[in-house]
């Protein structure tokens, strides 16, 4: 075990903190929800406690260092580099992208996305009004690959793409090739490519995502990013939107103010400059520790729980869990195993019909937890198996 100077082994006790994870289904141990167990860097609840001490909250703007902390991160981690001139404040990426389809979509157009995908992708576009087309990944052998035959025919009939760089559930990370693939036929077909790239950091170490725009010439994209995930900070409600495109970035702008997601609370900017100028070591030592979890989960299901297959992943803490064996619809089987064991995994039906064979874990939790949550899961399975036999 490499020696890491965070403190990423002590259970938090978070009940009774409004947590969403945590306080609102009661006493179950939560698995599902994208946020992290972990206490966050040193450095980011420093510079909260120093804000904190000052005993003033009023109205906040935006401060340069918040978006040249954004520019510092992205040039120095992946080579990608921006200019405040063409990014855009937003209390979060999923308001983002909700205010985009608003502004460059019309009523009825239809979006395309790559299913199983972020279950909120197809919320968003159909409360916006707008048509979900879905290009569902290809599931062989284990692994997922882009059906491009079919992408290309939809994307000819779809005004917008949205696209989950790494993709969320599946924990691909796209290839520059692929990348560069999405990006032609956008551009052959006139589509504005949106990205999604929040879970960009947590990549197994040695690997690195490939932003979008480095990889294509696609002039209509719109990138989204935020620490939220990287750094667990999602409370704050923080995030940029970058384009090239002025067209667009007015657009947005316009939308994102009438949408009130454009302000700032108190707190946003200091945790997100904590994060990316003085909290780097710490998301390497987590990096780390994630990856160990997902090796302990593959390792445990192999030798306890073979009927479930762990789906080769390279980037997010979100594991994708092939329950196919068990030959029972993720819904059924997420109740079931939170009923019979208080162990809370979500159903894969939600991020698409073809998910329905699979379960999401979230292993981003001290080594106790994640444990106890393989117990569960594997007393789970054990509880399965009797009531099939009884009823059969």
């Amino acid at each position: 075990m490499k020696n890491i100077k965070y403190d990423f082994k002590t259970v938090i006790d978070r009940r009774n903190t409004n947590s969403m994870k945590w306080d609102y289904f009661g006493d179950e141990l939560p698995m599902w929800v994208a946020d992290m167990d972990f206490k966050v860097a040193p450095a980011i609840q420093e510079a909260i406690l120093k804000r904190i001490n000052h005993p003033v909250y009023g109205y906040t703007i935006v401060p340069d260092e918040l978006f040249d902390s954004y520019i510092g991160w992205w040039d120095r981690r992946y080579g990608f580099k921006m200019s405040k001139e063409n990014m855009l404040y937003s209390i979060g990426i999923m308001p983002s992208i909700s205010s985009i389809i608003r502004c460059l979509t019309d009523d009825g157009d239809e979006i395309l996305i790559q299913s199983p995908v972020y279950h909120v992708f197809f919320h968003v576009i159909e409360e916006n009004n707008r048509k979900v087309v879905e290009n569902q990944l290809v599931y062989e052998n284990g692994k997922y690959s882009i059906d491009f035959n079919d992408l290309e025919d939809k994307l000819s009939k779809v005004k917008m793409m949205i696209l989950c760089n790494p993709h969320n559930p599946i924990g691909k990370l796209w290839s520059k090739e692929d990348l560069a693939r999405i990006g032609d036929l956008c551009s052959k077909h006139d589509v504005i490519l949106v990205s999604d790239e929040i879970h960009c950091d947590l990549t197994d170490n040695g690997l690195k995502y490939n932003p979008f725009e480095l990889s294509s010439n696609n002039k209509n994209t719109i990138t989204c990013l935020s620490p939220s995930k990287s750094f667990n900070i999602a409370g704050f409600k923080s995030s940029i939107v970058h384009t090239k495109n002025k067209e667009f970035l007015e657009s947005i702008e316009t939308q994102m103010h009438i949408d009130n997601s454009d302000s700032c609370n108190v707190f946003a900017s200091i945790a997100v400059i904590a994060a990316y100028n003085e909290s780097e070591e710490w998301l390497d030592g987590l990096k780390y520790v994630l990856f160990e979890n997902r090796s302990f989960v593959k390792k445990y299901l192999e030798e306890e729980l073979p009927m479930i297959k762990l789906v080769e992943s390279d980037a997010t803490y979100l594991l994708w869990l092939d329950c196919s064996g068990l030959k029972m619809p993720s819904r059924e089987l997420s109740d079931f195993l939170r009923k019979k064991q208080g162990l809370f995994l979500s159903p894969g039906v939600e991020f698409g019909q073809n998910g329905d064979d699979f379960l999401r874990m979230n292993i981003a939790c001290p080594e106790k937890l994640l444990k106890d949550g393989l117990k569960r899961l594997k007393d789970g399975i054990n509880d399965l198996n009797t009531v099939n036999k009884v009823l059969h």
